[in-house]
């Protein structure tokens, strides 16, 4: 006699983890398997040798965990002791960056409080975003540098890649940092975690699982997902996104992207470097379109020396599957053409994961793109509401969800009126070599009517550029005219996603360029750019001698 069965397994984080879980429960017994990563759960029908425990061990043999069975919301850590319908003083729905900042934060404040999460605990960027894809990225520009470094003298060779122990190298990282940084922390902050999803039911309820959940406050920190345009055919093609490219296991010959912007360029030139020819699709008027030209320009021209293929201006008007390749078909400033590939990412952007939500019984208005609309203090519509990170309307970034997510419980718990600020937040695309930019562009300063003046520096009349034979880049300066306040630093170089750090902290204290100039900066260290490029306001840096003041 069969049975149905429910489970909830924590661990999973793609769609690769769907497959090996499915297969470990068919092993355990489990019959008509259907596995949700998303959602942490697993289905089937039990067959009469099936049991939990039996279950249990064979998922825990490939890394993952058996929760709960029959989908009870389980709560785990903090206190075992909670009925249903019990008080919280916070109730945070997601477990990613945002969440977890939350927790320990409403914790130090003597709050008791809740997490709730539905699929895998860590978020995006620990489990599918920023740790897998910086440590396959990392592989990738090793491997491109083994056979195109520019030293005289050295030989090397790159032999093959196996791309299988690399994806299989970074789930091992993936799987740590997730133990270390989110799952552990639990019973240390003794908060409490319950699995299942979370449906606002009033504007002070939440229903998980059957279970209400009533609270003085509540935090949303659901995070988003990759957003696929609407092109004709897209769906009956098939394509990756970025989650499912950081799972190949086989370089794809061919590969086109479509999107140039953060994820697209990074994950792009990853395959680029690991062989593949890849083919970026981008709708806007150049690659990396939100930085500065002179940066577009500058990326452009590198990748295409990488022997890349980039079109802009491009819209994709239909896509087609053709046995093992996808074509699309795409009017690339006026003309019409048709590009084929093997494999086809689509890094189009991210959308706020909000559906099921049911935010209108709480209250909660979102805007045209379904992100929840917040003001400085991460307030909702709802007073008793917060939100922060990736679902909101504010820049995507795990930093500013942490920050977001410490702010948003203070002023929740506290009645505090705690702000967030993006003058000087960062961004940091991690192409080889970086982009990193903080404050303004030329342009926005301008749109602001400030009337401003720049500074632009070539590398290659930076010294550790020189040596490193790596002078392909540039550092961009925009300050107030008046009186020569740093407004923007805009860096494309290797280690530039550690040097705008310093720029940070001048924007942060409202250095002025001849401030910047008249700062020691160490020789030979990419940040001496900074000096440089702050020199080159009212001198020709090209005819100074080395560390010339």
């Amino acid at each position: 006699m069969t049975k149905p069965i429910e489970l909830s397994i924590s661990g999973m984080h793609c769609d690769h983890c769907e497959i090996t879980v499915g297969g470990a429960l068919e092993r355990a017994g489990l019959g008509n398997v259907e596995v949700d990563w998303r959602r942490g759960q697993a289905g089937g029908t039990a067959g009469a040798d099936f049991s939990t425990d039996r279950a249990a061990e064979e998922v825990a043999q490939i890394g993952y965990t058996l929760v709960s069975d029959d989908a009870s919301a389980t709560s785990t850590s903090g206190r075992q002791d909670i009925d249903d319908g019990s008080d919280y003083d916070l109730v945070i729905i997601g477990s990613g960056s945002a969440a977890f900042a939350a927790a320990i934060k409403g914790r130090e404040l003597g709050a008791q409080v809740a997490v709730v999460e539905q699929g895998t605990v860590g978020g995006t960027c620990v489990n599918t975003g920023c740790v897998p894809s910086k440590a396959l990225l990392r592989a990738g520009e090793a491997y491109w540098n083994a056979g195109h470094h520019p030293f005289a003298g050295v030989e090397t060779r790159t032999g093959g890649v196996n791309l299988k122990a690399l994806v299989d190298q970074k789930a091992e990282l993936v799987a740590q940092l997730r133990t270390d940084k989110y799952e552990d922390l639990i019973d240390h902050y003794e908060f409490d975690l319950i699995r299942g999803t979370a449906r606002f039911t009033r504007p002070d309820t939440v229903e998980v699982a059957g279970r209400t959940l009533h609270a003085n406050r509540f935090l949303i920190a659901t995070g988003a997902s990759p957003w696929i345009p609407p092109i004709d055919g897209i769906e009956d093609t098939g394509y990756l996104t970025s989650t499912q490219a950081l799972e190949l296991t086989d370089i794809p010959a061919k590969l086109i992207v479509i999107g140039a912007n953060a994820i697209g360029l990074e994950l792009g030139q990853l395959f680029l470097h690991l062989g593949s020819q890849v083919t970026w699709v981008e709708a806007l008027d150049r690659i990396a379109p939100f930085e500065e030209p002179e940066i577009s320009a500058e990326l452009h021209s590198l990748l295409e020396a990488q022997g890349a293929i980039i079109h802009t201006s491009a819209t994709v008007s239909k896509a087609v599957r053709d046995g093992d390749h996808s074509t699309l078909h795409v009017d690339s400033n006026g003309e019409q053409i048709i590009l084929h590939a093997d494999q086809l990412l689509v890094a189009t952007g991210r959308r706020a994961n909000t559906n099921g939500l049911n935010l209108e019984a709480a209250g909660v208005d979102t805007d045209e793109r379904g992100r929840i609309i917040v003001n400085d203090q991460l307030n909702t519509s709802n007073p008793a509401i917060y939100a922060a990170g990736d679902v909101t309307n504010h820049p995507q970034f795990v930093y500013v969800a942490a920050l977001g997510g410490n702010i948003a419980a203070e002023n929740a718990l506290r009645h505090t009126t705690r702000t967030i600020d993006f003058t000087t937040m960062p961004r940091v695309t991690f192409t080889a070599p970086n982009i990193a930019s903080v404050g303004v562009t030329e342009q926005q300063a301008k749109d602001k009517g400030r009337s401003i003046i720049t500074s632009v520096l070539p590398l290659d009349v930076v010294p550790r550029a020189l040596v490193d034979h790596e002078t392909n880049g540039l550092i961009k300066l925009v300050a107030d005219e008046a009186d020569g306040k740093l407004l923007g630093a805009h860096i494309l170089a290797h280690g530039a996603g550690d040097v705008i750090q310093a720029a940070v902290m001048a924007l942060k204290y409202h250095a002025t360029v001849d401030e910047i100039a008249d700062t020691y900066h160490p020789y030979l260290t990419m940040a001496e750019g900074l000096k440089l490029a702050a020199q080159g306001f009212d001198k020709d840096v090209k005819t100074l001698s080395c560390c010339a003041a």
